[in-house]
């Protein structure tokens, strides 16, 4: 591969992976307030044809994953009203959000398929984005690739560096304790539940209004659910996050470039690489319960009533 070949592979796995990385961040501070959001597919397809129809609408992309987050944190209102208030079972509640978030982003988007909208522009450094390699990869690159790494380094910084993300940690480890301190559990959570909605909203927006520039009602093609797996894998640490992104993002695109270079092995099978990779790491994952104790958030999952 000369260098030209190299540049275009190292930005297809960026492209790859940043609804990944925008999705899986979001995901991790919700499960580290102790919440366990199932429904990430399904917020990622609202999120896509809400910011895909707003573009389309006003000609302006920006403003469409402005609505994208809205939208995103809008409806996983519903996941925390539900498990929060109502105080219903998290995992299946997650699920019944996958499975509305297909059918109401297929509703929303039916007279939206087959047409284009404005896309999000590169963002062009002059001068350094002409250097050899660094220039492409670095200085001229889509504006939320950018923010995705602005957006983990903030979250790394905010559950490690303040009181905020400090109680935030401790309400995901510990709601009772938390609680008798008088921190407000469910208010928090609501929060977090929220950021998570609004970063899968903006994901869904990066794969309709940069990635793959056009509606489907597949568009997230499974990618919320490895984004759930990403959370795990990364054992709830937002720089670890980065690197398994990047390593799923590369074993998506790696399944399209075996098939460019017409690889002799079924399609299919190339097509389910990524999800086969993703089983694979989640059940060597799996083998190691004494790294999963120590990171898990310990009441990740368990709902929290407040006695009086």
């Amino acid at each position: 591969m000369n260098l030209y070949e190299i540049t275009s592979f190292v930005l297809s796995i960026i492209s790859a992976s940043t609804p990944l990385l925008l999705a899986a961040s979001g995901e991790l501070v919700t499960e580290r307030s102790g919440v366990l959001n199932l429904g990430v597919e399904g917020l990622m397809l609202v999120g896509a044809i809400a910011g895909f129809a707003t573009a389309h609408t006003t000609g302006n992309a920006y403003l469409g994953v402005v609505v994208a987050m809205l939208a995103g944190a809008a409806i996983s209102m519903i996941f925390a009203a539900l498990t929060l208030t109502l105080l219903a079972n998290q995992i299946a509640t997650g699920l019944a959000l996958t499975i509305f978030g297909h059918g109401f982003a297929a509703l929303l988007g039916a007279g939206y398929v087959g047409i284009s909208a404005p896309t999000l522009p590169k963002i062009v450094v002059p001068v350094l984005s002409e250097i050899p390699f660094l220039g492409p990869v670095l200085f001229e690159q889509n504006i939320l690739i950018y923010f995705s790494f602005a957006a983990l380094f903030g979250i790394w910084w905010f559950l490690r560096k303040t009181h905020a993300g400090l109680i935030l940690r401790a309400v995901g480890d510990s709601h009772d304790a938390a609680h008798a301190m008088g921190y407000p559990v469910i208010p928090i959570r609501y929060a977090a539940i929220a950021f998570g909605g609004g970063m899968a909203g903006i994901a869904g927006a990066y794969l309709s209004l940069y990635y793959s520039p056009l509606w489907s009602q597949d568009l997230a093609a499974g990618r919320g659910w490895i984004a759930l797996a990403l959370v795990v894998f990364s054992a709830w640490r937002p720089l670890w996050l980065l690197a398994g992104a990047y390593l799923f993002g590369g074993i998506t695109y790696l399944s399209l470039y075996l098939q460019g270079l017409g690889v002799p092995v079924p399609s299919p099978l190339i097509s389910a690489l990524p999800y086969v990779g993703t089983v694979v790491v989640l059940v060597l994952i799996s083998r190691d319960r004494r790294r999963t104790r120590l990171n898990q958030p310990a009441c990740l999952g368990k709902s929290f009533h407040a006695v009086a």
